[in-house]
């Protein structure tokens, strides 16, 4: 399977590590029951269950699908940098010590870094890792 195309935004977002608008994302109040999964690959790394109201501006949740999310923290920075494990896009950021749930933890997600599988309908097929090599050059 090949990679996902995407919008300029996304593109933005994704592969050049950039952040949406604040309180402009489709996911930012979403709370139907299913599967977020990386907009260019299709690596699934949400689950409905893990996502809550931070009125940050942007989708939150406060665990992700173990080995799903990559983490980098930049130096000088106060949060550190996520991104899809399997693909290297640019995610958002993750922000721990705030208190918001009871795991004190906050993943801050671009929306257009995501795509929405409602529960009871299959997930995509990930794309390809020869795909994936071409996309981390």
């Amino acid at each position: 399977m090949k990679k996902n195309d995407l919008t300029p935004e996304q593109y933005n977002v994704l592969a050049k590590g950039d952040t949406e608008m604040p309180f402009s994302g489709e996911y930012d109040n979403h709370y139907q029951k299913g599967i977020y999964v990386c907009g260019w690959c299709n690596n699934p790394l949400d689950t409905s269950e893990s996502k809550f109201d931070a009125h940050c501006g942007w989708p939150a949740f406060d665990d992700e699908i173990p080995g799903a999310v990559a983490r980098k923290l930049r130096p000088g920075e106060i949060y550190t940098e996520i991104s899809c494990s399997h693909c290297g896009g640019h995610l958002g950021h993750v922000f721990n010590g705030e208190y918001p749930t009871d795991k004190n933890v906050r993943h801050c997600v671009n929306s257009v870094a995501l795509k929405f599988i409602p529960e009871g309908q299959p997930l995509p097929p990930v794309a390809d890792e020869d795909v994936i090599i071409n996309l981390k050059k």
